[in-house]
């Protein structure tokens, strides 16, 4: 009996450890969203991945009206800045960041978005 109460005992404990760690995890979760230039919908998909390549991000969705990414980041893993920058580097414009020229330049014709007047 006392060894049933024991194993009883030991089982409340690591169920109440598993729900304490499951709420730090969550806790650490931030929901952003910010500006990203982009046409179509080959140029959610490469924003979407380009966030994705970021460790720590575990959603990112480009809306491609409003040309606003949503992301869902574990912020002890990654950072706005970070995300920012990989989206750059895949050619598309962000808030902060901008495209390098050579990135912009390798978009498909109907994922440009800039009118030629702007300078990099």
């Amino acid at each position: 009996m006392k060894n049933i109460v024991s194993l009883f005992s030991l089982m409340v404990v690591l169920v109440f450890a598993s729900c304490a760690t499951s709420q730090t995890a969550k806790s650490a979760l931030t929901t952003e969203s910010f500006t990203v230039a982009g046409n179509c919908g080959m140029c959610k998909k490469r924003i979407e991945m380009a966030a994705f390549g970021i460790k720590g991000v575990n959603s990112a969705v480009f809306n491609v009206d409003k040309q606003t990414l949503t992301v869902t980041f574990d912020n002890q893993k990654a950072n706005i800045p970070a995300i920012q920058q990989q989206i750059a580097a895949a050619g598309h414009d962000t808030e902060k960041y901008k495209s390098t020229d050579v990135a912009y330049g390798k978009l498909p014709a109907c994922c440009k978005y800039k009118d030629g007047s702007e300078k990099h």
